[in-house]
């Protein structure tokens, strides 16, 4: 008849679990809770000292927000097919862009003309992939046509890409359909 637990409270002398850190949530997973509602909320209470610290909570959230918004996206390897026409399209983003050739030399000797993975055109495809849920979709392929054709035929518009008084978030979003 030893199939019962029972249990009892712990003794002070019983080892506990050391405090981990406090739990860093997924912005989607606060977004889903809609925390950011009651905190609001709670803004407005008529006690002046939750109030208070109700606006606290809602300015460092606010400010973490921001702050963790212009970091990069991790980026992940994908199938080699992905990745091939990744590149190509980065290299069509080089050439709209009118950006430098570069000569590649090989182990063997022999030259080639080739266009490097510039940055700009680096992070002009990279956003365009992460708009149209990280795959390679029609939706992609149009927006890629559309973000070359604009940079090839729109000179202005390469121009404040290529300083950034255009940013590239605002310059993909814009060719979104």
């Amino acid at each position: 008849m030893e199939r019962f637990v029972v249990r009892r409270t712990r003794s002070p002398q019983s080892p506990r679990r050391a405090r981990a850190e406090p739990r860093a949530y997924r912005q989607a997973t606060l977004e889903s809770l809609k925390a950011s509602h009651t905190v609001n909320g709670m803004r407005k209470h008529s006690d002046p000292d939750v109030a208070g610290l109700a606006k606290d909570v809602y300015t460092e959230w606010r400010a973490s927000i921001k702050h963790h918004s212009n970091r990069p996206s991790i980026e992940v390897r994908s199938d080699p097919k992905t990745e091939a026409f990744r590149k190509n399209a980065r290299k069509l983003l080089c050439e709209a862009l009118d950006l430098e050739v570069v000569f590649i030399f090989t182990s063997t000797g022999s030259c080639s003309q080739g266009q490097i993975d510039h940055p700009l055109a680096e992070n002009i495809e990279r956003e365009a992939f992460h708009l149209s849920s990280r795959l390679i979709s029609a939706p992609y392929r149009r927006m890629v046509r559309a973000l070359v054709f604009s940079l090839k035929h729109r000179p202005e518009t390469r121009a404040e890409v290529k300083t950034g008084t255009l940013t590239v978030p605002a310059f993909v979003q814009s060719h979104k359909k």
